[in-house]
């Protein structure tokens, strides 16, 4: 006996207009662990609530998480212009993406009651490249902590020196190094949070410079690409190679500290080595 009269089918979705009603972007995933995140939980501080890996942050967006107040400074330093195809073309794009003049954003700053002269790299910006206007501010902030007798905290996030600027771009490995040098001669404290990634000569020179260096979950830190190291030495690096934690282990970082923590921790620091 039949229990229906006809045959009754479920409608026919259209796959094509169901994805069209899911907005991009919604969910990311984590480089490091891999799960896919909604991409609203990540918050204002961008950190993956798996593995507490820090995705990537513009300079301005990473300052708003450190302190309200900041008086930027060397904004218009100016220094010689080349001539590379394209570049100029490619350095109006990453200042209009980081509203940005150059890879560093610089200034003096008070995190939790501590006056420092802060600087914090922009990977945004041409992947935080060290150019000559990179080099000429970082330099130019420790001479004036060091004229304010100011500590100095500075964020690196570099893919190396500039290709399009050939010798002048590492040149600024020396002129921030001399400059920190003075720093530290006038018996002042230097912190370099390294964050993901710091590579090439910004590693290889103030990144890992300074009195204590810090770095964030899962950094990438390193000179060399993995890819190069791997086809130099014809063997499979480690899942975990220059990374941060590794690094730790190996006794090249004195801390690795989360996001959240990172105002809070930095200025204790200062006040722990406050010159008397």
């Amino acid at each position: 006996m039949k229990i229906f009269n006809k045959e009754h089918t479920l409608p026919q979705r259209d796959s094509k207009s169901i994805n069209e009603q899911i907005p991009d972007g919604m969910w990311i995933a984590c480089p490091i662990c891999h799960q896919s995140i909604y991409r609203n939980e990540l918050g204002t501080l961008k950190v993956c609530p798996e593995c507490k890996y820090g995705f990537r942050l513009k300079a301005r967006n990473r300052l708003a998480l450190l302190t309200t107040n900041f008086t930027e400074i060397n904004k218009d330093i100016m220094v010689e212009k080349t001539d590379f195809p394209g570049y100029a073309d490619k350095l109006q794009r990453a200042k209009t993406t980081t509203q940005l003049n150059e890879s560093v954003l610089t200034g003096i700053a008070i995190i939790d009651e501590q006056k420092v002269a802060l600087g914090i790299m922009d990977s945004y910006f041409i992947m935080g490249s060290l150019g000559a206007k990179t080099g000429a501010k970082i330099a130019k902030l420790f001479d004036i902590a060091t004229e304010q007798h100011l500590p100095v905290i500075l964020f690196t996030a570099s893919g190396g020196a500039r290709m399009q600027e050939g010798i002048n771009s590492l040149m600024q490995m020396a002129k921030v190094s001399a400059a920190i040098a003075r720093h530290s001669e006038a018996g002042l404290l230097y912190i370099s949070v390294l964050t993901d990634p710091t590579t090439g000569g910004v590693m290889a020179s103030f990144a890992m410079q300074a009195d204590i260096i810090v770095a964030e979950p899962h950094a990438l830190i390193g000179f060399a690409g993995r890819r190069v190291i791997e086809q130099t030495l014809h063997e499979k690096l480690p899942a975990d190679f220059q990374r941060a934690e590794l690094l730790q282990t190996s006794g090249f970082l004195d801390a690795i500290i989360q996001r959240p923590e990172l105002p809070t921790k930095l200025a204790l620091l200062v006040r722990l080595n406050e010159v008397k």
